[in-house]
């Protein structure tokens, strides 16, 4: 029988919390607190569930039935009211933003993940996605919107890393959608927005087995353990080889844990600072009771004068096993570049790091140290992701 208003204030309540049904699944719940609560009782996938739709006498009687009905509207269309009431309350608390849905999507799975695969997609999410369409409401992000992040990120020249991104947004859509906040997922209609990558044969090793390969080989080299010290300060710093072999141990700065190379030296005739990771101070430390008491971190085998021969790298390379089209002592460069873009770091501060020229006169006469706090962080980031990639089995 249908509940009257009578009826609600002779409710009375008892040792125990009790319901009064009224009709389609709606009950009042009296506690033995003596507050009465509405509340909508229905069935979704199965699963008995129950709504809260306010507390007697603030919602009376006529406003609960209208609320249950709107929510039977809900059940009707195979939505689950109480997944619709979340999405509300997202809304209302601007919990409904990109960025938003994105980090709680991120807070609940990085834990399944490794840990530089979970650097990499939130790295990737900060420095190419949230900048672009992080503030909107997750409802509006839509094909366009999508779009939009990727055709930039392939004006930049970052194919692979737009192919990344765009599975990257599909994740926190599909999401978005299980959570019942969207309906759709757009990301499948993007199929075609991005060219395929083409597979370019460079002499440098990027993908994480064949780094690990690389790094396991360098550790079992037999050779002399200069040469494998400068491979391996080479794979930490990815500095250019001549500036590898010319290395002086007057340029070496461990308490500031810095190398500063002398313009003269650089190609673009500019001092250029290369933050010392750990792992690299470490090298430097091995090859400082060998070489210490001489000018040249690397020195010829023939001479201490003079510094390590320009094929010296190359040529350990190949007595390692690994082809000129495979690698060569310049493709540390290409292998920690492409990683790094990757991972999610900023252009501007790899780009800094390999000392590359800028095109931009202005910031071309910035001050040499530029992004340096930026850059020691990524560098120690960069050796951790080594030494896991080298212990991985």
């Amino acid at each position: 029988m249908p509940l009257t208003v009578k009826a609600i204030e002779k409710a009375k309540p008892k040792d125990k919390l009790y319901r009064i049904a009224d009709a389609h699944g709606l009950c009042l719940e009296v506690p033995p607190s003596g507050s009465k609560r509405w509340r909508y009782r229905y069935r979704f996938s199965g699963r008995a569930k129950m709504v809260s739709l306010g507390v007697w006498p603030e919602v009376k009687l006529s406003d609960a039935r209208d609320k249950r009905d709107e929510l039977r509207r809900l059940l009707k269309q195979g939505i689950d009211p109480a997944e619709h009431k979340k999405s509300q309350q997202a809304i209302a608390e601007g919990k409904d933003r990109f960025e938003a849905v994105a980090r709680e999507w991120f807070e609940k799975f990085h834990k399944n993940w490794a840990e530089q695969t979970g650097i990499r997609k939130i790295g990737r999410l900060e420095s190419h996605v949230f900048p672009v369409i992080g503030g909107i409401s997750i409802e509006q992000v839509d094909a366009p919107q999508i779009r939009r992040v990727l055709l930039r990120l392939e004006s930049f020249g970052k194919l692979h890393t737009g192919h990344r991104v765009k599975n990257i947004i599909g994740e926190v859509m599909r999401y978005a959608v299980a959570m019942g906040l969207i309906t759709h997922n757009p990301v499948p209609d993007l199929a075609g927005v991005l060219p395929p990558v083409k597979e370019q044969h460079r002499a440098g090793i990027t993908d994480p087995e064949g780094i690990k390969g690389l790094l396991r080989s360098i550790d079992e080299y037999q050779g002399s353990p200069v040469t494998r010290n400068a491979m391996k300060l080479a794979a930490l710093t990815f500095v250019r080889p001549g500036e590898l072999r010319h290395a002086e141990w007057a340029e070496i700065d461990f308490e500031k844990k810095e190398w500063r190379i002398s313009a003269e030296k650089m190609k673009m005739k500019r001092q250029h600072i290369v933050p010392l990771s750990e792992q690299a101070i470490s090298v430097l430390k091995e090859m400082e009771v060998v070489t210490g008491h001489g000018r040249y971190v690397f020195p010829s085998e023939r001479s201490r004068d003079r510094a390590m021969s320009n094929n010296t790298v190359n040529a350990a390379l190949r007595r390692m096993g690994y082809t000129k089209e495979e690698m060569t002592g310049h493709g540390f460069r290409s292998m920690a570049s492409t990683n790094l873009n990757e991972m999610g770091f900023h252009p501007d501060q790899i780009e800094r790091q390999l000392a590359h020229v800028e095109g931009n006169k202005v910031r071309a006469a910035y001050n040499h140290a530029e992004y340096l706090p930026e850059r020691k962080k990524m560098m120690q980031v960069w050796a951790d992701y080594l030494d896991e990639l080298k212990g991985r089995m």
